[in-house]
């Protein structure tokens, strides 16, 4: 094996033409060759010590003209190189002693990583781990269980303690009856948004453990850089469709401040938190049309905003790098405890949340306020194609995003949503402002001006398509 790595042949004419332009010594121990690598990939101090050079402009031409061979930057596509290089140097260095084993390990990871079977595994992943582990069993059949039980035998019975022990009606309504603190707070908490964010605590524990989530990385990485996002943030995305507030501050763990901007868009626009997913996707199962205009526009929109986002937020693409770890079958032990202490925090987090709603609500409803802003939002639900009705779920929304999402439940199972109503619901409540915690996080990791000019863009482009999304369903004539 040759000692000097190779790059791809533009790349070393490249070089070459930098060296023999590199004719003034350089205060400076570093080869001419690791310069010219160097300024290919456009290193800021390097640019700088020398942007007063006669020649400077003509390796900057040289750059751009080895950038059109490519449809990534320089700087990827040197770190691909070097990767498979020392991938080379590993497999020639290293003894497995269990070599059937290895065999195994190496098979597993390149199917994982390669596009050609890595894609359709991923698409195995969310089918069954997030469409039917999460929404199916998590957001239809634990959801309306639990759900089901609350409305028949702990709601009435609640109602029924509260009035006999508070005589004025409005103590009762603080906890009991339509807003209470327990009827509406705890039920939303317990029976909506438990099932949902347990099944997927523990898919994402599974995953996680069993060294896939480093892979899909990998395997995302190229398409991600289109985004203006590296591999990396894979992880804090799909961190969001379990809790958009823990994703939010995992961001900061991307390489680049323009990487955690574009991350924290798409975490506030377009991830749903995972009891808002779990409660979609337990609707809009039952109607395999309405799933598949609902997953065609998230994800369009994903891709469409992630691309403008790209091109519009300056910086440059970070590099990747990640460690991976071997495959291996996860210990039940390990991923229940992890499962489990995930779900401490964020019912530790949502329940103090959910009746400190419920109290707002209230004191809402006894001042008239929350009639008035109910009443400010009818007109835009009305814009949508939506019944008034819809107005609360959305105020709800605000609070949490799994309020909300509880909030849609109701109508649904009330009959005042359905159809094609239910659909434009869905896409705006998915897209529709983060909740107050999120937001919360936001102002911290990214700072109060950038936190506001996101907020401003999703709800407007929330409710813009929200229109748009039903004007065209009412044009085409879909049934659902």
């Amino acid at each position: 094996m040759s000692n000097q790595l190779l790059y791809y042949s533009p790349i070393e004419t490249a070089i070459n033409r930098i060296e023999s332009l590199l004719e003034d010594p350089l205060e400076s121990k570093i080869s001419r060759r690791s310069i010219a690598l160097l300024l290919l990939q456009k290193d800021p101090v390097l640019r700088s010590q020398l942007q007063e050079k006669t020649y400077f402009s003509e390796i900057e031409r040289i750059v751009a003209d080895t950038e059109a061979y490519f449809s990534e930057s320089l700087s990827s596509v040197i770190a691909e190189s070097r990767h498979k290089r020392a991938m080379a140097i590993e497999q020639d260095i290293t003894i497995q002693p269990q070599q059937q084993r290895a065999f195994k390990n190496e098979w597993l990871h390149k199917l994982t990583v390669h596009p050609v079977t890595g894609v359709p595994i991923l698409a195995l992943v969310l089918y069954y781990g997030v469409y039917q582990f999460v929404g199916v069993f998590g957001g239809g059949t634990l959801v309306d269980g639990i759900e089901g039980f609350f409305e028949s035998h702990i709601n009435p019975f609640v109602n029924t303690i509260v009035a006999a022990i508070f005589p004025w009606q409005v103590i009762q309504d603080l906890f009991a009856n339509d807003y209470g603190i327990i009827t509406l707070g705890i039920r939303y908490a317990v029976a909506i948004v438990l099932p949902v964010v347990a099944t997927f605590f523990l898919m994402f524990s599974l995953l996680e453990d069993s060294g896939y989530l480093p892979r899909l990385s990998l395997l995302i990485d190229r398409f991600f850089k289109t985004i203006g996002l590296s591999g990396r943030s894979i992880i804090p995305l799909i961190l969001g469709l379990g809790c958009g507030t823990m994703a939010t501050l995992v961001t900061r763990t991307l390489e680049s401040k323009r990487e955690r901007i574009i991350a924290t868009l798409l975490l506030a626009l377009t991830i749903p938190c995972s009891a808002q997913l779990g409660v979609i996707l337990g609707l809009l199962s039952q109607e395999p049309t309405a799933l598949l205009v609902w997953a065609t526009v998230m994800v369009a929109i994903f891709l469409g905003i992630g691309f403008l986002a790209g091109k519009i937020v300056p910086g440059n693409a970070s590099c990747f790098y990640m460690e991976i770890p071997p495959l291996r079958l996860p210990r039940p032990q390990a991923i229940l405890t992890k499962t489990y202490v995930r779900l401490k925090w964020y019912f530790g987090e949502i329940l103090p949340l959910f009746i400190f709603a419920s109290i707002l609500i209230w004191a809402g409803k006894l001042t008239g306020l929350f009639d008035v802003l109910v009443r400010g939002l009818e007109p835009v639900m009305l814009w949508l194609g939506l019944p008034k009705e819809a107005a609360p779920t959305f105020l709800y929304g605000f609070f949490r995003r799994d309020y909300g999402a509880a909030g849609m439940f109701d109508l649904h199972s009330s009959g005042i949503l359905a159809g094609q109503q239910l659909v434009v619901a869905a896409v705006t409540l998915t897209l529709f402002i983060p909740c107050v915690a999120q937001l919360q996080f936001m102002f911290k990791e990214r700072g109060v001006k950038k936190t506001i000019a996101i907020a401003i863009f999703v709800v407007f482009f929330a409710f813009s398509l929200g229109y748009l999304l039903n004007q065209l369903l009412t044009i085409m004539e879909l049934s659902f």
